[in-house]
């Protein structure tokens, strides 16, 4: 798992990559470029992922059996049932609330770096070239398509064991559900940005910061209490709810582009092409 999961995530970027070569979709229309003055939208992409799973911890700790846990070690996993039965040969943190901090700091700093480029090995894929194909569907057509593949692309590594454990053969419909719950969410920050850079230094974040759920609300469901479970799903849909109501991005095959590029020479050659 530990080699299969990482090289898993790049296969959306090299299918993304050929279709770009030899398709329709330019590199830059499908989001490969820096959000130029969009820098906020980079900030944003750190902030959020951490926001919404602290939302999902306190979510967790009102469901019963589940228990707070201040004084546990996101770095070792000490003070949880995830610790080793030896004493950590590694430094310990502090307790409460320095732990939290450090564990925020950490996510930030792993997730915007080298979680981040694995990220981009999915978020090039599914944010970039696909929702660059599926733009007719719309904001939210886009989003459904895209969350459902989403999901059910998981399946080998939930199949495997991962994220669900304890029940992998539900915990497949359990990931597409969340994934189908995320992508407006991930969506809105891509189209927003104009770049595939924000969804995948989101998602770098969001990998780094999720263990924290478990290591702060210990006990319940492995299928409620995590951040792809029914905890995150309630999150991510009340998120999309704010996205609904606040109005989303109009979606088309120019997304990606400043309106001075998306009307040049090249949008030209494209609709010509696509003509023919």
């Amino acid at each position: 798992m530990i080699v299969l999961a990482p090289a898993y995530m790049f296969t959306p970027m090299f299918a993304g990559i050929v279709t770009c070569i030899v398709g329709r979709p330019s590199f830059e229309r499908a989001g490969l470029r820096f959000p130029s003055n969009r820098l906020v939208w980079l900030g944003v992409a750190a902030v959020v992922p951490i926001a919404l799973l602290l939302v999902g911890t306190g979510v967790s700790l009102l469901l019963p059996g589940v228990e707070f846990v201040p004084d546990a070690d996101p770095l070792t996993g000490e003070g949880t049932e995830f610790a080793p039965a030896e004493e950590p040969a590694g430094p310990s943190l502090p307790g409460w609330p320095l732990n939290l901090l450090f564990a925020v700091v950490l996510a930030i700093a792993v997730g915007a770096t080298i979680n981040a480029v694995f990220a981009f090995g999915e978020e090039f894929g599914w944010r970039g070239v696909l929702l660059t194909e599926l733009a007719p569907l719309g904001f939210w057509g886009a989003s459904a398509v895209i969350g459902v593949v989403w999901g059910l692309w998981h399946a080998p590594v939930v199949l495997a064991g991962y994220n669900f454990p304890s029940n992998p053969v539900l915990g497949v419909g359990v990931m597409t559900l969340a994934c189908l719950a995320m992508s407006p969410v991930y969506t809105y920050l891509t189209v927003t940005a104009r770049s595939v850079l924000a969804p995948s230094i989101f998602h770098g974040i969001f990998n780094a910061f999720a263990a924290t759920m478990f290591v702060f609300a210990q006990g319940g469901s492995e299928l409620l209490v995590n951040p792809v479970g029914g905890v995150g799903i309630l999150v991510f849909v009340v998120a999309a709810l704010l996205v609904a109501v606040s109005g989303p991005p109009t979606l088309d095959r120019d997304w990606a582009l400043e309106g001075d590029v998306a009307d040049g020479p090249r949008a030209d050659a494209d609709a010509e092409s696509a003509d023919a």
